[in-house]
């Protein structure tokens, strides 16, 4: 199993510890393991998901061509024919929940759930949906989505496709984790590896060669943070290490440098209906760049740029006022999941080496944190982690 797993965004050596812990039956992992177990008996039912099982057909008449509405936009009641779309930030359209959008999550959903439950457990029928998940929405001829975003988050009115439909992708880093996952099983062989690094090839380069793409690597707030995320995620998966070392080393400090305040708040973020998420959503993203730069000899974990902005100020600053504070006090709009901040805080605590962050992982009283998955996949440290 060792030689066969291939990881960038997680330990190996802390994965294979877990799953050496799990046989030999730690009960401190038993609630994570039968809750991951339990929901991917359920998401051997799920899928397969393709950009084909939509009613609608992309705009340049290929249905293969990936397709979503912008989220937060929404008809002008002042027009008979509610044109041109107006935005609502934070307000969701139930008109996009028909677009690929949805279909992606899920399948980016569905995956993690069961590469990750085949690894811990070797149950080969969790790979084997897996790998046709992955076949059916990159490799099949008939189904399989062609590697670009031309209309990614369009508006109605106003265009087909923009860069913001970019972050629609952002769990392809993700993704391409769990693939590693599956190294193992004869449900993904290598010729399945060469035809997803093969379509994951085309879209790196649609990524930083397209105007979308272009667009979209001059946000300056999460948007662009996902964009490199992305960028390096795939990089690595395709073996182009240089390009992914030279983000990490170049564009990502200036990421912090423009993104985060000295004090370590998100201006861009915090300014949002949603700040909460996407605050949140940021410094994962900030997370995984970190652990992204690590493969590539970059170290962004200590990184200090001006005035001393750094990711562990930005995270201090988010646990300070989401946790330690008796209230968020900027607007949040929807219901938070704050099992995403008991990852964010194992996290914190691993690379950072400062346990201080598990004792809040404790105050989560809205998260059942024993059954929680990332006791497995970032567990916390102690004997597991040092086993």
């Amino acid at each position: 199993m060792e030689e066969m797993l291939s990881t960038f965004l997680l330990d190996a050596e802390d994965l294979l510890a877990v799953r050496r812990a799990i046989y030999a039956g730690d009960e401190g992992l038993q609630a994570a393991d039968e809750r991951l177990l339990m929901e991917a008996d359920q998401a051997l039912y799920l899928g397969p998901f393709s950009v084909v099982d939509k009613e609608v057909v992309a705009p340049s008449g290929d249905k293969r061509d990936y397709m979503s509405q912008a989220p937060y936009w929404w008809p002008d009641s002042e027009m008979e024919d509610g044109l041109p779309y107006l935005q609502r930030d934070g307000e969701v359209n139930p008109e996009s929940d028909s677009s690929d959008m949805n279909r992606l999550a899920a399948l980016c959903s569905a995956l993690s759930t069961l590469a990750s439950a085949y690894f811990f457990s070797d149950h080969e029928d969790f790979a084997e949906r897996a790998g046709l998940l992955l076949r059916t929405w990159f490799l099949d001829e008939t189904t399989a989505m062609n590697p670009h975003l031309e209309y990614g988050q369009g508006i109605p009115g106003r265009c087909e496709g923009r860069g913001s439909g970019i972050i629609d992708t952002s769990g392809l880093g993700w993704l391409v984790e769990m693939v590693g996952l599956l190294g193992a099983s004869p449900a993904w062989n290598l010729d399945d590896q060469k035809g997803l690094q093969g379509w994951c090839a085309t879209y790196l380069d649609w990524l930083l060669e397209s105007s979308h793409g272009r667009a979209e690597a001059m946000r300056e707030n999460h948007h662009g943070t996902w964009y490199d995320v992305q960028l390096v995620s795939l990089a690595l998966f395709i073996g182009r290490d240089e390009l992914a070392r030279k983000i990490a080393e170049e564009s990502v400090p200036r990421r912090i440098e423009v993104q985060l305040a000295p004090d370590g708040a998100q201006p861009q973020e915090i300014s949002r209906t949603r700040s909460l998420s996407y605050c949140a959503m940021n410094i994962s993203a900030f997370f995984d760049l970190a652990d992204l730069g690590r493969r590539v000899g970059v170290d962004l974990w200590s990184y200090e740029g001006g005035e001393g902005r750094s990711i562990r100020r930005a995270f201090n600053w988010l646990v300070e006022h989401a946790i330690d504070a008796e209230e968020w006090a900027f607007t949040q709009v929807s219901e938070f999941d704050w099992a995403q901040m008991m990852v964010l805080l194992r996290r914190g605590s691993r690379r950072f080496g400062d346990l201080s962050y598990e004792e809040h992982i404790a105050s989560l009283d809205k998260v059942d944190i024993t059954s929680e998955r990332t006791n497995l996949i970032y567990p916390a440290i102690g004997p597991v982690a040092g086993s």
